[in-house]
């Protein structure tokens, strides 16, 4: 039957994380997204062992410009949110040893000179905040000047990047 859906693409369930945000599951039957990835990062994470898996959307390095909004929502910051979301992962049975992580995000969206230069301090961050934890990150897409969105698949550990130079399909299985 050309074309039509199987019973396993008609029972996928959706999960949107916007910024400031991180959404992680066990649910076989979820993909997790992120849009509007510009000078902002995502984090996917996953551990094949126990299919658990998650998305952060965070947005800036350093929750000291904001410790009121960070306490709120720890996720929009990469000092807070990065550990926030392993802790969460750690919860449903993940382990830092067996977790392999993605990165994107970290653009220089801006037009002319960014002269706060948002998605560099965030790469630092991020890159910071992961040796710490000591996650092992299997391929990163950072940097440049375009947008991406990703999706993780709780399933299969499959992520799909799509950014203006195309799309590209990454196993953490």
């Amino acid at each position: 039957m050309s074309g039509a859906a199987t019973l396993k693409s008609a029972t996928k369930q959706n999960a949107i994380v916007g910024v400031g945000n991180m959404v992680v599951s066990t649910n076989p039957t979820e993909t997790i997204a992120t849009h509007s990835l510009g000078s902002c990062i995502a984090i996917v994470a996953y551990d094949n062992h126990v299919k658990v898996g998650g998305v952060i959307h965070f947005m800036l390095p350093d929750s000291r410009l904001s410790p009121q909004k960070a306490s709120g929502q720890p996720a929009m910051f990469a000092d807070t949110g990065i550990p926030s979301f392993f802790h969460k992962l750690s919860a449903l049975r993940a382990e830092r040893k067996q977790v392999k992580a993605f990165v994107a995000g970290g653009a220089s969206v801006l037009t002319g000179s960014d002269m706060f230069k948002i998605g560099e301090r965030n790469i630092a961050a991020t890159k910071k905040a992961l040796i710490e934890l000591g996650i092992s990150v299997i391929k990163a897409d950072v940097g440049g000047v375009s947008n991406r969105a990703l999706q993780l698949d709780i399933e299969t550990g499959e992520v799909v990047i799509q950014s203006t130079l195309g799309t590209a399909k990454l196993s953490l299985a």
